[in-house]
């Protein structure tokens, strides 16, 4: 099984690492390509041009505001030192550092030059608008220009992005692989368990069943192989117990044979005995004879009940109606025991079983006879039909003392019975009646604390 595994993971390999390595080639050349034509020069000499237009632009506006300031051309707004705590932070610093005058940027973004001049009792501040050009956004932009020229001329990113793509790539290939083994495992390992179920089970291990909650195909084979084990085990023990049933028919027939050719002259010889018997002997040779002819006529039904056994009654399959069928057996038997309550559990609808009705008759009338006399006067006996997918069951369950574990392992061979009267072939003739149809009988538990029998016999044609 682990050749189906290798096979799956050198599939995988043989159609993945040659896509894989065109994939790496292709790409690592289109961005070697792309990254060509890829220069910072232009964008370090922008940046340096801009930095210095700024910066000139910027000294021109602080002379200009200078000027006009000296030549009153524009009016301050003066701060008295009074109000101090209420300054912004730029003028505060001013004030303490001493500086007789400081330029600073205000404004949306650093819009428009401040101008502050010290006085004896204060602050003069003059202001000028700088077009729209926010200064301190710019000086920040080009700070970040400059940072990403140095940045991207300390690096190489061809190599970077080569070593990003082929990290990148293996660990999805890697996830691919890991993925890959953990289905092959999972696809495999039922199989496996399949197959060595498979060598059991040739090998004569006919209890071997598979666990699995799968629902896919794989878990359909090992259901199919279940059932089929459970099949296989069920026809093998009706076989054994069909040749048993050949072997006992035989030697059944033979008995019968020889206790026939016996009992005849004995019955005759005894009758003829008593026929001519004097007179003075007439009570006791009656008495005598009458026990002689009893136990022959006892002899003779044994003879009778072997020779049942021993033939192979013709089955003529047809529908046959359970709840029907149950039911008229009931009805007849109820007379003969009037003290036993009957009761009858009948499934909707009526299950229909494909079997010979003389057959079936037969069991039911053994199984209920049985029951009725086990559960005795004042007891109680319960039919119970019911259906499967595949099989249609019949129950019956008496009030009775019930079965031992021993009892119950040769409870249908035959010469085993439990009844004063009984001749101990009855439940091996139900059961291979009940084979014969393609069924079976077989001991389940009580449901009234006595015996439970269960019949299973085919819903269609075999």
């Amino acid at each position: 099984m682990h050749r189906l595994r290798n096979r799956l993971l050198a599939a995988f390999l043989t159609a993945t690492i040659l896509p894989l390595a065109a994939t790496l080639w292709i790409t690592t050349s289109l961005l070697e390509r792309s990254l060509g034509y890829t220069t910072t020069a232009e964008l370090d000499h922008l940046s340096e041009s801009l930095e210095s237009t700024v910066r000139e632009f910027y000294q021109r506006e602080r002379e200009g505001l200078r000027e006009d300031a000296a030549a009153r051309r524009v009016s301050p707004t003066r701060l008295s030192v009074d109000d101090a705590s209420l300054w912004p932070d730029a003028l505060r610093e001013f004030w303490s550092s001493g500086e007789s005058e400081r330029f600073g940027l205000s404004g949306n973004g650093g819009d428009q030059i401040e101008y502050m001049v010290r006085e004896a009792n204060g602050v003069a501040v003059y202001t000028r608008q700088l077009g729209g050009i926010r200064m301190q956004a710019l000086t920040e932009e080009l700070r970040e220009s400059r940072a990403l020229v140095d940045a991207i001329e300390g690096r190489d990113l061809a190599r970077g992005f080569t070593l990003t793509l082929i990290i990148l790539v293996t660990a999805v290939w890697l996830v691919a692989l890991a993925s890959l083994i953990y289905l092959a495992i999972r696809i495999t390992r039922p199989i496996q368990e399949l197959t060595a179920g498979l060598a059991d089970f040739a090998a004569g291990n006919m209890d071997r069943r598979l666990e699995s909650g799968r629902t896919d195909e794989v878990g359909q084979a090992i259901q199919a192989f279940n059932d089929m084990a459970a099949q296989l085990a069920q026809s093998r023990e009706r076989l054994v117990y069909l040749t048993q049933v050949a072997s006992w028919q035989t030697l059944a027939r033979k008995t019968a044979h020889e206790l026939k050719n016996s009992l005849t002259p004995i019955r005759l010889t005894v009758e003829e005995i008593v026929a001519r018997r004097q007179k003075p002997d007439d009570a006791f040779m009656a008495q005598a004879g009458q026990i002689v002819v009893s136990e022959i006529d006892a002899l003779e039904r044994r003879v009778r009940a072997f020779s049942e056994f021993s033939s192979e009654p013709s089955v003529k399959p047809e529908v046959v109606n359970l709840n029907a069928c149950l039911e008229e057996r009931v009805s007849l038997l109820r007379p003969g025991f009037a003290e036993v309550r009957f009761d009858l559990r009948l499934d909707d609808p009526a299950p229909a079983a494909w079997a010979g009705p003389d057959q079936v008759r037969g069991i039911l009338t053994n199984l209920l006879k049985n029951a009725a006399e086990a559960a005795g006067p004042g007891g109680h006996v319960l039919g119970v039909t019911a259906s499967n997918g595949r099989d249609a069951i019949i129950e019956i369950h008496d009030s009775g003392s019930g079965l031992s574990r021993d009892l119950i392992e040769g409870l249908f061979e035959p010469m085993i019975t439990f009844k004063k009267d009984g001749m101990g072939l009855g439940l091996s003739i139900a059961r291979k009646n009940a084979m014969l149809s393609g069924g079976d009988i077989g001991v389940i538990d009580g449901q009234l604390g006595g015996a439970a029998f269960r019949v299973v016999l085919p819903r269609d044609r075999a």
